[in-house]
C-alpha cells in the first residue's frame, strides 16, 4: 500500500486535482490512467536520462518501472495556469531509495486533460 501525503491546497481546480491524481498513479504503478491520461504523442523528457517519444515507448517504460514500488508519495506542490501545470514532492521506494522529483507538464489544450509532454527533474537524496 502507498502512503500519499498532499498538500491541502491541491484541489482547488480540476487541473490540480487531475494532476494529484496522476501522481498518485504514477506512485501505484496504475499504467491504465497514466495512458490514458496522455496523447498518442506524448513526449516524457527525463531530464539527464532520456527522451521518450510516443505512447508505445511511453507505456513500454511505464511497464519497466512498475516493479519499482512506491511505498510513499508526498506531493508538496501543484500548480495549474492554462495549458500547463507542475507537481513537486518526494517519493520512497520499497528499496529505500528516495526520490525528489519536479515534473512539468503541457496538456493538450487549456481545458482539456490530455497531457502532450512531462519534462521531468529527478534527483535521489538521503535525509540529513
Amino acid at each position: 500500500m502507498t502512503k500519499i501525503i498532499s498538500s491541502p491546497n491541491c484541489g482547488n481546480s480540476p487541473k490540480m486535482e487531475f494532476l494529484k491524481e496522476f501522481n498518485i498513479a504514477f506512485a501505484k504503478g496504475n499504467v491504465e490512467f497514466i495512458t490514458e491520461s496522455v496523447t498518442d504523442g506524448i513526449v516524457w523528457n527525463i531530464i539527464g536520462d532520456r527522451k521518450i517519444e510516443g505512447k508505445g515507448k511511453f507505456i513500454e517504460e511505464l511497464e519497466k518501472m512498475k516493479s519499482e514500488k512506491a511505498t510513499e508519495l508526498i506531493i508538496d506542490q501543484i500548480l495549474s495556469h492554462g495549458k500547463e501545470g507542475a507537481t513537486n514532492g518526494i517519493m520512497k521506494m520499497q528499496n529505500g531509495k528516495k526520490y525528489a522529483f519536479s515534473d512539468f507538464y503541457k496538456f493538450k489544450g487549456a481545458k482539456g486533460v490530455k497531457i502532450e509532454s512531462i519534462t521531468s527533474y529527478v534527483i535521489e537524496y538521503n535525509e540529513k
